[in-house]
């Protein structure tokens, strides 16, 4: 958050008002996320749906890999028909009714509102998720001070994240139970569309009063793109698409084996509930929630951003100059590799025991910087090496591939169950560590694919 604090004066205050609307929208998303796979499983006793694992385990697969997925057909509709005002009210209205549907889903013990709050949350993430920030980025004259403000506005939803699974989670753990805390982000996202909307008239001015595509100078930009587009791509632009395509192909295998990490967590090792057998990680008298480890990727993500970036700045000035794209990828395939062993190693340290906190810790901490290392580089790198006649749909390959691996990844977690838990972790770990090294190993010959 230094940054923040640096870069006030310069920052618009619609800037805050768009950044604190992830802020409510990921306390509630992360916080239902995490209730969605312990209300699933545990038992009607405990106010649950009594249901096995697995089907909790893809429920969550299914939350995450849709809110990937229809941002696509929002952004569709607030370029060419809707008002980006208009549609990110529309989104935040939709998820809070989805989550009312949880609340719902607790009072009747029904899983079709289950499926029911899945379906608005994706709906209204589709049009709330890409608009936001596409308001956001147009609030700026200067668009340098854009890289900056973007890594502010990533703050702001780690943050969000943090306060979710710490806090919120945390009241559903001791007190009100899972209903309740549905009802809380529903309510959250309520608060999030009045702040938009009041915040939005006091501070966007024109921005996002018209369709993105209404404006004169995109038509004008659209019909040269229109007419490039029927200029063939040249062979050196053919090698770079192809180099993107290979790195999605290796992000798919990051992202599915990167959200099995927290399964084990919730149904393996977790104390939650009725769950509280198989493990109880005890501060004092304190049984530490299953959702705070989703509170330390975020603390993660916000205390080792500024780390990360002094580390690569330094290698940039250093003789040897900074690592490649490709070299960083695959060091953030070798870094969740590396937690994966933990993880493996872990559970044949516990036996019929429980797992220390310590090496909850250590692995959660080793995957968050794996994901830091991992997950930035993807729009980055296809900003930069993307045919310009392309670029759209270049840059849906990466969030449909996060969507391809959200989707697979609760089927492949019903998989492992058949299996001992570490082997089955182990060799998940080798996979992806293999692939960061097969990556690392092809860095030069991909860099002769994209560079001039």
């Amino acid at each position: 958050m230094e940054s923040a604090v640096k870069n006030k004066k310069k920052y618009p205050f619609g800037f805050y008002v768009c950044s604190l609307c992830f802020t409510l929208e990921r306390m509630a998303f992360y916080s239902s996320k995490w209730l969605i796979g312990i209300f699933i499983v545990a038992s009607v006793a405990s106010g649950g749906l009594g249901l096995k694992d697995a089907d909790g385990a893809k429920m969550i697969s299914y939350l995450v890999a849709f809110t990937y997925f229809t941002p696509i057909f929002g952004g569709y509709i607030a370029d060419r028909w809707l008002s980006p005002r208009l549609c990110v009210p529309i989104g935040t209205i939709i998820m809070g009714l989805g989550y009312m549907c949880g609340w719902q889903a607790s009072v009747q013990s029904s899983v079709t509102f289950v499926w029911l709050m899945i379906t608005l949350v994706a709906i209204g993430t589709g049009f709330f998720k890409g608009n936001i920030s596409g308001i956001n980025g147009r609030l700026f004259d200067n668009k340098e001070d854009l890289d900056g403000a973007f890594s502010v506005q990533y703050s702001f939803v780690n943050v969000g994240a943090f306060i979710g699974t710490t806090f919120v989670s945390f009241i559903a753990y001791s007190t009100i139970g899972f209903g309740g805390s549905f009802l809380i982000c529903g309510i959250l996202l309520f608060l999030d569309t009045a702040w938009f909307v009041i915040g939005g008239k006091a501070s966007f001015g024109d921005v996002g009063k018209k369709p993105f595509k209404i404006d004169e100078g995109d038509l004008i930009s659209d019909n040269k793109e229109k007419n490039a587009v029927k200029v063939p791509l040249t062979k050196k632009e053919k090698l770079r698409v192809g180099a993107i395509i290979l790195v999605t192909l290796f992000s798919i295998v990051f992202w599915v084996v990167y959200y099995l990490m927290a399964m084990p967590i919730l149904y393996h090792w977790g104390p939650d509930f009725d769950y509280a057998n198989k493990a109880s990680w005890m501060i004092g008298n304190f049984a530490v929630p299953s959702s705070w480890f989703d509170s330390l990727n975020s603390l993660s993500c916000i205390l080792l951003g500024p780390v990360l970036a002094m580390v690569w700045g330094k290698l940039a000035k250093s003789p040897k100059g900074d690592l490649s794209m490709f070299k960083k990828t695959a060091l953030g395939m070798l870094l969740l590799g590396a937690s994966f062993a933990v993880m493996a190693l872990a559970e044949v340290v516990r036996g019929e025991g429980q797992v220390s906190l310590m090496w909850i810790i250590m692995f959660g901490v080793l995957m968050s910087l794996g994901e830091m290392v991992f997950s930035p580089l993807g729009n980055s790198f296809i900003s930069k090496f993307s045919p310009p006649k392309v670029l759209g749909v270049m840059m849906g390959v990466w969030p449909i591939a996060i969507f391809v691996a959200s989707f697979t990844t609760g089927h492949l977690y019903e998989f492992t169950l058949k299996y001992s838990f570490a082997p089955v972790y182990a060799i998940l770990g080798a996979i992806v560590a293999v692939c960061g090294i097969v990556l690392w190993s092809l860095d030069k010959k991909l860099n002769k694919l994209v560079e001039d």
